[in-house]
């Protein structure tokens, strides 16, 4: 029989799908843009048992280039403010019930257990899917609740709905719908070398998420 790691890997090299709070969605389209990164949300895996306890990404992504608002409603260019540093990215929403503050509280989880050498120069930023809600204010409150006791912080960010579709673009995952409930569940880890080599879903532990991050930062 089949493990349920690998089932999940089946179906995101099929293509990743759209997780919409409390239910999904059939699997976006694939596709690539000319932009640097991948566009449409396709995710290639090799099967289970390789280098990263998440799902290992035979193409990886590349980080992205966008530029939105932080929680102190200052302009944020994601390349130039994390370029070769380990970061965390996640599209999601406010007052989505399950899947973001589930994946919020596991990156939490997995800081907490790790080392300083790990944590002192890794970023965790998490865009909004609904900017018509999610206000920096709203943002900075919300993330506050998982990195408090952290030491480092959560990083917001939010901007009209045109800029928030095109870091959705530029990172290459399907375009949220349903005003933004409906959105990627993939926590994307760039490292180093300013490509992501290693993704998490709902499938992963906060266990899997420390783990990788360690392996990421050892890459130094």
């Amino acid at each position: 029989m089949s493990s349920p790691r690998y089932l999940t890997a089946l179906l995101l090299a099929a293509g990743v799908a759209l997780a919409g709070c409390g239910g999904e969605a059939p699997a976006a389209e694939s596709g690539h843009d000319h932009s640097g990164g991948h566009s449409g949300g396709v995710a290639t895996l090799e099967g289970p048992g390789d280098r990263y306890a998440g799902l290992d990404l035979a193409e990886p992504y590349r980080r992205p280039t966008f530029t939105l608002t932080d929680t102190t409603g200052a302009t944020f260019d994601f390349r130039e403010e994390t370029a070769g540093r380990p970061t965390l990215l996640f599209f999601g929403y406010t007052n989505c019930p399950d899947i973001c503050p589930t994946t919020m509280a596991d990156v939490a989880v997995a800081l907490r257990g790790l080392e300083p050498a790990v944590t002192d120069d890794l970023q965790m930023i998490f865009v909004t899917t609904d900017p018509a809600t999610d206000t920096p204010e709203v943002l900075a409150e919300y993330l506050g609740r998982f990195d408090a006791d952290l030491p480092i912080r959560f990083t917001g960010l939010t901007g009209d709905q045109e800029a928030i579709d095109r870091a959705q673009l530029a990172t290459g995952v399907p375009l949220a719908e349903d005003q933004g409930r409906l959105h990627s569940s993939l926590l994307l880890l760039y490292g180093t070398d300013d490509e992501a080599h290693v993704a998490f879903d709902a499938g992963n532990t906060a266990r899997d998420i420390a783990a990788d991050l360690s392996v990421v930062a050892g890459a130094a």
